[in-house]
């Protein structure tokens, strides 16, 4: 038996005004996920611990079976996994972001979907112009990058930034929650108006700006912690190997992190651009050589972060058309029983702009799995489903022992 679980990042929302009252799932046609629903089992999981904040570290490493209260140490340690980077016991890790500000405001969190590229040369900069023997930047995937303070304290209030967007930025800056973290918010707040002022008349920026393009205008460092250690994903459910495909560092960091092997889909972005069928592709391959698949999706969250529940509608109905279909079918014509679990993380409703703590349908389709009487897979149409409400972290049990 093949297990391959399908995340859609973000995917499940709020009733939408402008769709009747429906959500961007509900209203968008999904001929393929309703087609599989038919044939599954359904649900509602809680994928956020009671206590923990909604980020999708929390909700991913949850339903991959790795509690957060046991193994979280922060996000921006788990993303530094996944670019090959190791750390020494007392080297503090934070993701850390390129920002969009305007007049003091936070914009958005991700410096206008800047590209890789252009990020790295900037990250260049800010490491030869702030970086020293204790602090040190690394260049990440588009917005998403890594910070680290040798010798610093974790006990640190720090504000992710795609929660507040519009949000005047001096609240949100980091506070020590201790007198020993002083130091360690000290030296955040320096760097962080260090380089605003590096990046304000660096050219690339400048370029950007002359273009119309949202500007890397801030750092914005978040998550601190230190290296964690996983027991491995074959260990810890009997699983002979396995694999995650996305185009987030945050998932592959999990992944690497669980001992699983990492695939990159050339192409694949993280955004509604992002090459949906290299990754279909690139699953069925996968699935030949690994008895278990995480593929992750994003670009339905970051519809949600803008805002935008038009482009939200299009990206689930491309995910269902460019990715599903096709995957689908190459799994039917393997050979070979599989099992599907098909979730979002969390939901990310377009009018907040941010995660919130409400569980997410889930759908289940497994050779000797009877089929419940959901036609449609989408928020509310679970509710009358088998499984009824579920805690997050038995999810994965229940889909390889059911």
């Amino acid at each position: 038996m093949k297990y391959i679980v399908v995340l859609t990042d973000g995917m499940s929302d709020e009733p939408i005004e402008e769709f009747g009252g429906k959500t961007p799932v509900m209203i968008a046609n999904t001929p393929v996920m309703d087609e599989i629903v038919r044939k599954s089992a359904t649900g509602l999981v809680h994928t956020v611990p009671k206590g923990f904040h909604p980020g999708s570290e929390i909700a991913n490493m949850n339903i991959l079976g790795y509690h957060p209260a046991k193994y979280f140490q922060g996000r921006g340690v788990i993303e530094a996994a996944s670019l090959g980077l190791d750390f020494e016991p007392d080297e503090l890790v934070f993701r850390c972001n390129l920002v969009s500000l305007e007049n003091d405001i936070l914009i958005n969190h991700s410096a206008g979907h800047i590209t890789s590229s252009e990020a790295a040369v900037l990250i260049d900069a800010l490491n030869k112009e702030l970086g020293n023997d204790r602090i040190r930047f690394h260049a990440g995937t588009s917005y998403r990058h890594v910070l680290v303070i040798k010798g610093g304290n974790s006990d640190i209030k720090c504000t992710p930034p795609h929660d507040h967007p519009g949000k005047p930025v001096a609240p949100l800056l980091p506070v020590a929650n201790s007198p020993e973290a002083e130091e360690t918010a000290q030296i955040l707040r320096s760097l962080i108006v260090k380089s605003q002022e590096l990046l304000a008349k660096h050219p690339l920026n400048l370029k950007r700006r002359s273009q119309g393009k949202g500007c890397a205008d801030s750092i914005w460092p978040w998550s601190p912690g230190f290296k964690p250690s996983f027991p491995p994903f074959k260990e810890r459910f009997g699983i002979e190997s396995g694999a995650v495909i996305s185009a987030v560092d945050l998932i592959f960091g999990i992944g690497k992190l669980a001992g699983l092997e990492m695939i990159h889909v050339e192409g694949a972005t993280g955004l509604h651009d992002t090459n949906y069928e290299g990754k279909a592709a690139a699953a069925l391959e996968a699935m030949k050589r690994h008895s278990f698949l995480f593929l992750h999706i994003e670009a339905m969250d970051e519809a949600g972060h803008e805002g935008d529940f038009n482009l939200k509608k299009r990206v689930i109905e491309d995910f269902d058309r460019r990715l599903l279909k096709p995957l689908y079918e190459g799994l039917n014509k393997m050979g070979e029983d599989y099992a599907m679990l098909l979730l979002p993380d969390h939901p990310t409703p377009c009018k907040l702009r941010t995660h919130t703590m409400s569980p997410v349908p889930f759908m289940i389709m497994k050779k000797g799995l009877e089929p419940d009487k959901v036609m449609e897979f989408n928020e509310e149409s679970v509710k009358e489903g088998a499984f009824g409400e579920i805690d997050g972290a038995d999810l994965l049990d229940l889909f390889f022992k059911i």
